[in-house]
C-alpha cells in the first residue's frame, strides 16, 4: 500500500488528465493521494478534484511563494474552508528564503496564521521550508509554546537541526524523489538517522520526479521509486516500508479515516 502524501493534481500538466493520472497511480499501487492547496484562490479546484476522486483528499492554505500575491487571510477563513469533508490538512505553508518570491515578513505572518489554524482544528500543518532552517525552527518552537499542533515537514531536504526540532515537537517528515538523486548523499545520511515511524512519502508532483524519471513531469505513480530508495536507506523490505509509511499517513491525517 502506497500513499502519496503531497501532490499538486490541480497544476498544469496534471489537471488536464486527472482521471488518467489517478488510474496510473492505482496501477502502481498508490491507494491514496493528498492534493495540496497552494493558493486560496485555487481551493475550489483542489477540493473539486478531491470530491471527484474517492481516494484523493485535499488541504487548504497558501504557499510562501504566494503569500504576498494572495489576499491576507485570517485564522477563521482557513478554519471555515477546512470544514470541507475531504480537507484533511492545513497548508502548504512555511518559509522559502531561497527564492524570496514574497517578502520574508509576509511569509512569516502567513506561516503563523496557518499554525494557529492547525492548532485550533488539530488538522496537520503541511510545512514547506527551504534555506530557512533557523527561522523555521524558531517559529515552530515559539508557536508550540502556545499549544501543540500536528504537522509534517514536506519534501524534506533540510539539515539535522530541522529534523530534530520536528521530531521533538511530534511532527512527521515526508520524503520526496530528492532522496533518489545522485547528489543527495548527505540528505540520505540524514534520513537514515530518522525513526521510520515518523516517515511519510510524497511526489510533490508535477515537480521533482525521482530517478529514473528525473527531468520529466512527476506524477503520483512515481512515488513507488521514492519508496524503493527509502527501503534501501532504512534497510527494510519494500512491503514493510510501504505499510509503515501508509500507516503513518493515516495516523497523522486522522480525518482521512473518518
Amino acid at each position: 500500500m502506497l500513499v502519496d502524501s503531497h501532490c499538486h493534481l490541480s497544476y498544469e500538466g496534471l489537471i488536464e488528465q486527472v482521471p488518467e493520472v489517478v488510474a496510473r497511480a492505482g496501477e502502481a499501487g498508490v491507494t491514496h493521494m493528498l492534493c495540496i492547496c497552494s493558493r486560496l484562490s485555487e481551493f475550489e479546484v483542489v477540493s473539486q478534484v478531491a470530491e471527484n476522486n474517492k481516494n484523493v483528499f485535499c488541504s487548504v492554505g497558501i504557499h510562501p511563494h504566494d503569500s504576498e500575491k494572495e489576499p491576507e487571510i485570517d485564522v477563521e477563513t482557513i478554519i471555515n474552508l477546512a470544514k470541507h469533508p475531504k480537507t484533511i490538512g492545513i497548508g502548504e505553508t512555511g518559509l522559502d528564503f531561497y527564492y524570496d518570491n514574497s517578502p520574508r515578513n509576509i511569509q512569516e505572518r502567513s506561516f503563523r496564521t496557518h499554525i494557529q489554524a492547525a492548532r485550533k482544528t488539530q488538522l496537520p500543518l503541511i510545512i514547506h521550508t527551504r534555506d530557512a532552517d533557523q527561522k523555521t525552527i524558531e517559529i515552530l518552537r515559539e508557536e508550540y509554546t502556545e499549544g501543540p499542533f500536528p504537522g509534517v515537514i514536506h519534501c524534506f531536504s533540510a539539515g539535522k537541526k530541522v529534523a530534530n526540532c520536528a521530531l521533538e515537537l511530534g511532527l512527521f517528515i515526508s520524503l520526496s524523489g530528492i532522496i533518489t538523486f545522485k547528489n543527495a548523499e548527505e540528505l540520505r545520511n540524514t534520513v537514515k538517522s530518522l525513526p521510520l515511524d515518523r516517515i511519510l512519502l510524497e511526489t510533490d508532483s508535477p515537480f521533482l520526479a525521482p530517478m529514473p524519471h528525473r527531468g520529466k513531469r512527476n506524477e503520483p505513480a512515481f512515488v513507488i521509486h521514492t519508496a524503493q530508495k527509502a527501503s534501501e536507506i532504512f534497510e527494510t523490505s519494500f512491503d514493510e516500508l510501504t505499510e509503515i509509511t501508509a500507516n503513518n499517513f493515516f495516523r497523522l491525517f486522522t480525518k482521512a479515516t473518518q
